[in-house]
């Protein structure tokens, strides 16, 4: 771990990564391909220490409120989050200024901030995104080592239901023949159906591989699934997009399935959700 200043904390999307790097080890994490400039080794954390002080300068001064966006890139919730509390001080100032927050993790550390986060969806509106990959928890514990398992998952998206706090799941990635079973799919599915998440993102069956994220994760083939690094160079090659063979079959029950229970599950609508601020949803008009 290593700490930095840097010049700016939102993007022009007004997101923000309070760190970089990760320590969850889930061992298909895009954020580890070369072309983000990620530290290495990747556990070696950078974290942007002025963060919170850059936040307030910028919230401060936007003439419009908006949504906050945080876990795209790296989870807000990583273990060195615990005693930092870099993610907690800025959801504070987030629900100091009265600004929404859509967050994105893995991690049950998010339950150490429920109160803040029922604050902000008081006074605006949160959004909590949650990652679920597979039912089995033994094969969690393998595929994404050091970060709770998915029955935990489940407990964490209840509580936020219960207080109000409305969910969008990501349906992500798919290793084939790993986890990419329509049994497996159709057991996630039916826990966000029965709990009445908001929206479901699935970008397909699947996962993507570059530069980076690559070795890494064929390190972890040779490791715990003998044999089947040979399979995926052998049917898949180079190919940055790895589609499962069950694709077509679980994306039609996926959107017949969300479309029956009013769920969201287009991208673009389910992108639209969690970036308009309350004041853009209700069609309430600014008073000059």
């Amino acid at each position: 771990m290593h700490f930095t200043n840097v010049k700016g904390i939102l993007s022009a999307q007004n997101g923000m990564n309070l760190y970089r790097g990760c320590t969850h080890g889930c061992i298909y994490c895009d954020a580890r391909s070369d072309c983000y400039n990620t530290p290495k080794p990747f556990e070696d954390i950078e974290v942007k220490q002025n963060a919170p002080e850059l936040l307030e300068r910028a919230l401060f001064l936007k003439r419009k409120k908006c949504m906050i966006g945080t876990g795209a890139m790296c989870d807000p919730y990583m273990h060195c989050e615990a005693n930092l509390k870099l993610t907690q001080k800025c959801l504070q100032i987030i629900e100091k200024h009265g600004f929404g927050l859509a967050i994105q993790t893995k991690s049950d550390m998010i339950l150490r901030d429920l109160e803040i986060l029922k604050s902000i969806n008081r006074k605006a509106k949160c959004v909590v995104q949650m990652t679920l990959t597979t039912f089995d928890d033994n094969l969690c514990r393998i595929i994404e080592p050091n970060v709770c398992p998915t029955s935990r998952r489940f407990q964490i998206i209840q509580k936020m239901k219960e207080a109000g706090i409305p969910v969008v799941v990501w349906l992500d990635p798919f290793l084939p023949y790993i986890n990419d079973s329509f049994e497996n799919f159709k057991s996630l599915l039916e826990f966000c159906v029965r709990v009445k998440v908001e929206g479901i993102i699935c970008f397909g069956i699947g996962l993507t591989l570059r530069n980076g994220n690559r070795e890494y994760f064929y390190e972890k083939l040779d490791r715990f699934f003998p044999g089947l690094k040979e399979k995926y160079i052998k049917e898949f090659g180079m190919n940055y997009e790895i589609t499962s063979s069950n694709s077509k079959k679980i994306m039609e029950y996926f959107y017949k399935t969300c479309r029956e229970n009013h769920i969201l599950c287009g991208i673009e609508e389910c992108f639209s959700f969690l970036n308009k601020f309350p004041e853009e949803q209700s069609g309430q008009l600014e008073l000059f």
